[in-house]
């Protein structure tokens, strides 16, 4: 007997402005079991240290998404057609304890990976990275990263903390969550504290890529030498939208000028087809700020990007 897979509700039975709130009006959940990869949300911004506003990404995210219809025309990915997806809803963080919540996501993260099944986040801010990774990291060891962002996100403190959204990938590094070898970091820029702000990354290994190493130019030969570099073992991506310049992606947190354009950013995640992909997420997404939805919309399109390049969703029938 085929098997039938879930599939999101189509434009021509319900209207795009109704239908079910979830991601792409999917089916939802409780739980991971039986899916191959499902969407969560992580509803968190007490992290953050400029906007707030990013624990309403989750419900904003999914809004948008209703207009993303199941065949990726550009790719030829047809993930409905080829594995198990559902929303799972949201994780239960507490909203006055970050540590507390940090606990709380890695548990539920514990639960997902217990299924087998593969984990697209919509964030919250980049806090909810590190808890993610203390999960992947049980399950797959110290992983390869593709991480999209203005900031490099390897302080040591911030306000004496040692978790916030601006530590992640330095608590990362030092827990053996993720194998500095196989980091790439793409779009940073801006001001810094010290000359040497991005070295720190580079000397665990790290390729830090510069925006202005991708202006005025297409993506797709870095993407080639990314592939090289992160090789066949797992690799998790995290794409906060502040790596999009803020022409494109205005509804976050911490802005920075001169980023990313949006198909820069496709043809990063698209050039991570091939991939052993076990996770991604999407960050920083602040809706208040976000006046025309925009932000949330490329977002949104993006998570969908990350399920098109997950393994086994380009089959023999969509090559």
């Amino acid at each position: 007997m085929e098997k039938k897979f879930n599939q999101p509700l189509g434009g021509n039975d319900m209207t795009r402005a109704g239908g079910p709130a979830t991601m792409m009006r999917l089916p939802t959940q409780k739980n991971a079991a039986g899916l191959d990869a499902c969407f969560v949300g992580i509803p968190l911004d007490i992290g953050t240290s400029n906007r707030v506003g990013a624990r309403h990404a989750p419900r904003s995210i999914r809004a948008e998404s209703c207009m993303i219809r199941p065949y990726n025309m550009g790719t030829g990915a047809a993930p409905f057609d080829n594995i198990q997806v559902a929303d799972i809803g949201d994780i239960p963080i507490n909203t006055y304890s970050l540590l507390k919540s940090i606990d709380i996501i890695e548990q539920k993260f514990d639960e997902i990976l217990q299924h087998n099944c593969i984990p697209l986040t919509l964030g919250g801010d980049h806090t909810v990275t590190l808890p993610i990774l203390r999960a992947i990291a049980k399950k797959h060891g110290p992983v390869g990263l593709v991480h999209v962002d203005a900031h490099t996100d390897v302080n040591d403190e911030m306000f004496g903390e040692k978790i916030a959204h601006g530590t992640t990938f330095r608590r990362a590094i030092e827990e053996g969550l993720i194998n500095g070898n196989r980091v790439v970091q793409i779009g940073v820029r801006g001001s810094g504290y010290a000359a040497e702000d991005f070295d720190w990354g580079r000397k665990q290994g790290f390729r830090v890529v510069q925006a202005e190493e991708c202006w005025h130019k297409s993506l797709t030969p870095l993407m080639e030498e990314v592939r090289q570099q992160v090789g066949n073992g797992p690799v998790y991506i995290s794409f906060d939208i502040d790596g999009l310049d803020p022409a494109y992606a205005p509804g976050t947190g911490t802005v920075e000028i001169g980023g990313l354009t949006t198909i820069q950013a496709l043809e990063i995640v698209r050039g991570c087809q091939g991939l052993d992909i076990v996770g991604g997420d999407l960050v920083e997404v602040s809706p208040p700020y976000d006046t025309s939805g925009n932000t949330s919309l490329i977002g949104a399109n993006f998570l969908f990007e990350m399920l098109c390049v997950l393994p086994g969703v380009l089959s023999e029938k969509h090559p």
